[in-house]
Order: C-alpha cells, then sequence, then structure tokens
C-alpha cells in the first residue's frame, strides 16, 4: 500500500512538471484578470500604408473575451494617431483621435465561440481624422499611424493597453497588445525601372543555409542568394528594364537565419528595402519615395 501511494504521489508531480511554460502563464494570467477583457488577435490582413495610395489600410481581425464569454461587450473603440519619423520635410504634430467604434452588433461568434470581427482602417480616413494633409510636406516612407484599441464593456469598465501585461499584449495565448503600428511606405504604383543593387550578407561566412531572393519581373523568375563559395557576401545588379509591368521581391528563409541580412538599393538611390538579422518572409515592400 505504501508503494501504491509513493506510485500516486510521483505520477502526480510528473503531471504538473509536464505543464508547459505556456500553460502555466496561461492558467496565471486567467486566475488573475477573469473579471477583465481582452482582445486577441487573430489576423492581419495589412500591415503597412501606401503613401500614394490613400485606400489602402491597416486590418487585422481579433476576437474580444471577457468573463462572460463575450456577453459584456459593448464596443470597441478605433483611435489613430501619426509618428512623423523623417526631418528631411518638418515635423508634423497631430493628436490622438477616435476614428471610429465597432460596436457588438457587428462582431460575429468565431470557431471558439467568441465574438469575433475584422476591421480595417485606410490612410485617407486617418489622416483626415488627424487633420494631416497627404502631402509630400506632412507625410512620407518612414513615418507612421498608431492605431490603438479600447474594448468598453456593458458594466462600464474599459481596456487598452495600458492595462495589459507583457504576459496578456505578447503572449502566444492572449496575443492581446490592444495597439499596432503601421508603417508608411512610398510603394510605387507601377514598376520603377533601371538597376537595382542587392547585397546579401552572411555573418557566419557560410553562405545564405538556403535562403534566397526571388525576383519577378514580368512573369521571369530568378533567384539570388550567397552561395557556400561565396561565403560571406553577394552583391547583384538587377536590371528592370523600361516597360516592366510586374516587379515582385520576396525573401525564401533557410536555416540559421539569424545571419542573414540584405539591403536592395532603388535606381534613384535610395533603400528601397533592407531586413535582418532573420529577415521576414514573404514578399518585399519597396519604398521608393522619389
Amino acid at each position: 500500500m505504501k508503494n501504491l501511494r509513493l506510485y500516486i504521489a510521483l505520477a502526480l508531480v510528473a503531471l504538473v512538471a509536464s505543464c508547459t511554460e505556456d500553460d502555466k502563464i496561461t492558467l496565471g494570467v486567467q486566475e488573475t484578470v477573469a473579471r477583465g477583457a481582452v482582445l486577441r488577435t487573430v489576423s492581419f490582413e495589412s500591415t503597412t500604408f501606401n503613401v500614394f495610395d490613400p485606400s489602402s489600410i491597416f486590418g487585422v481581425t481579433i476576437e474580444e473575451q471577457d468573463h462572460q464569454d463575450g456577453d459584456l461587450l459593448s464596443n470597441v473603440e478605433i483611435y489613430v494617431n501619426f509618428v512623423d519619423n523623417t526631418t528631411s520635410n518638418g515635423t508634423t504634430a497631430a493628436t490622438e483621435t477616435l476614428v471610429s467604434t465597432v460596436q457588438a452588433s457587428e462582431f460575429t461568434s468565431g470557431p471558439n465561440g467568441l465574438p469575433r470581427t475584422s476591421f480595417s482602417v485606410s490612410l485617407g480616413d486617418a489622416l483626415t481624422a488627424l487633420g494631416v494633409a497627404n502631402t509630400t510636406a506632412n507625410v512620407t516612407g518612414g513615418d507612421q499611424i498608431n492605431i490603438r484599441l479600447v474594448v468598453n464593456l456593458t458594466d462600464g469598465r474599459s481596456f487598452t493597453d495600458v492595462d495589459a501585461t507583457g504576459n496578456v499584449s505578447g503572449g502566444s495565448f492572449f496575443s492581446s497588445p490592444y495597439a499596432y503600428r503601421a508603417g508608411i511606405n512610398c510603394i510605387p504604383t507601377s514598376p520603377v525601372t533601371g538597376d537595382y543593387t542587392l547585397t546579401m550578407d552572411d555573418s557566419f561566412g557560410d553562405g545564405w543555409d538556403g535562403a534566397f531572393i526571388t525576383v519577378t519581373i514580368d512573369g521571369t523568375s530568378t533567384d539570388y542568394t550567397v552561395s557556400t563559395a561565396q561565403a560571406t557576401t553577394n552583391t547583384e545588379v538587377i536590371n528592370v528594364p523600361d516597360g516592366t509591368t510586374e516587379l515582385v521581391w520576396t525573401y525564401t528563409p533557410g536555416n540559421f537565419e539569424g545571419e542573414h541580412t540584405y539591403e536592395l538599393e532603388a535606381p534613384t538611390g535610395e533603400t528601397a528595402a533592407a531586413d535582418g538579422p532573420g529577415p521576414t518572409p514573404g514578399e518585399i515592400v519597396l519604398n521608393i519615395c522619389n
């Protein structure tokens, strides 16, 4: 009997020890904020504005959760603010402004049985609400729009970014920052032609470990990388001929991503893109303002 009790005790210890750290954090947060509310980030539609296109959007899908599984939701307010990161065209100041409100009736029940909705804010609507004219004297590539959410409950309480701990705002389970930063880029509406200089670096000096950048010009794709023979650096001059109608740059990751960086210089002499260590996979968004 003593042995049986010992085995049961050891089994319980093993069960508790087998809980992942994220499970423990999730349980702890649920215990401490059970009577609050979160706005879980489900997915993004777009996170970059185009200064050349006022209709370009920031778009996100969110899910609300409170201790009554969404029954306390009244509405979500969406605030925007302009951040001037470029001094070359002076300094543009603006005050954070409410741009829209999403009522509880606009949410639908998601896969988790919780209220879920998608919303977007266009660059034009954000700048209009802020009273900032979309001119080169005010807005250019490198600036940004901050989006902040406030969830209001039917019992009169409100929650926003200052109410969230790190486990709530950045945790893998809750993913509820209540606030987002959307960069403003000068994304050409048609291909900028001429010679681009692509410089790819590997900090370890053994090539890009399977990673590569693909350039697609009117349906014809070419891959560029740092080979093991090149080891540390490869610089390519890529000509985009006049009359090009489609130009797409894409980064595909490999192994040891922390070793990889790249920089792309546009025909205008500007840095059109730069990323790394650990570049973001997928299409490379260009920033060419001149």
